[in-house]
């Protein structure tokens, strides 16, 4: 873990400045996971960064508890709070195991780019599982392989992120397909209620996964 805190930590500031990629996905995301929230909801987010997210999404929930392994994106999504009017958002460092083992309960966890960049996924999940009110929802959007063949991009870049994680220069990244990440969340006793691939290639898998 450490090796990941040290990586985060150095990334907080490109990151904070970096725009996102793909504008039309986002969004879309976003509006899908609207439509799972309610203004009374206890929202917890895992692998928040610089809390863009869970400030966009402040208005459509009760109150949102954001985290983040790194101090230094955790600092950064802070000086974002300080400057808005948003008083239902707390930002928080801790990982993502601190963070669900508290013995407290929400009605939703989110987990957007974040499931990929585990070594223990599927124990993430059943935390989630743990952690969420029956009827409540894990809503979550990862990386994955892309369907059929990979193209030869894709498997170059498969190639290349070993080195660069030699050198520092890239985190941990687990590479599954959306059918595995369907079963791995399903065999932790969700119920899958939504997919989509927001953008679609490579897919970036979005699930809506409910508590029953």
């Amino acid at each position: 873990m450490q090796n990941s805190l040290k990586f985060w930590n150095d990334a907080a500031g490109k990151y904070a400045r970096s725009p996102i990629k793909d504008m039309p996905a986002y969004e879309k995301t976003m509006e899908r996971t609207r439509n799972y929230l309610k203004n009374t909801d206890d929202v917890l987010e895992l692998g928040c960064g610089t809390g863009s997210t869970a400030l966009l999404l402040a208005d459509a929930a009760g109150r949102i508890t954001a985290t983040d392994l790194s101090p230094e994106m955790i600092a950064l999504a802070k000086g974002k709070l300080d400057q808005s009017d948003i008083e239902n958002v707390e930002f928080r460092a801790a990982s993502v195991e601190d963070a669900l083992d508290n013995g407290q309960e929400h009605d939703v966890v989110l987990a957007f780019n974040l499931l990929h960049l585990l070594e223990d996924s599927a124990g993430v999940i059943a935390r989630a599982h743990q952690a969420i009110r029956p009827g409540g929802y894990f809503i979550s959007k990862s990386v994955c392989l892309p369907s059929g063949t990979p193209s030869f991009k894709f498997g170059l870049m498969r190639l290349a992120i070993p080195v660069m994680q030699f050198f520092g220069k890239a985190p941990f990244v687990k590479f599954m397909s959306t059918s595995d990440l369907d079963k791995l969340v399903e065999e932790t006793g969700f119920r899958i209620v939504e997919t989509g691939n927001y953008p679609a290639s490579p897919p970036s898998h979005f699930i809506v996964a409910q508590k029953c």
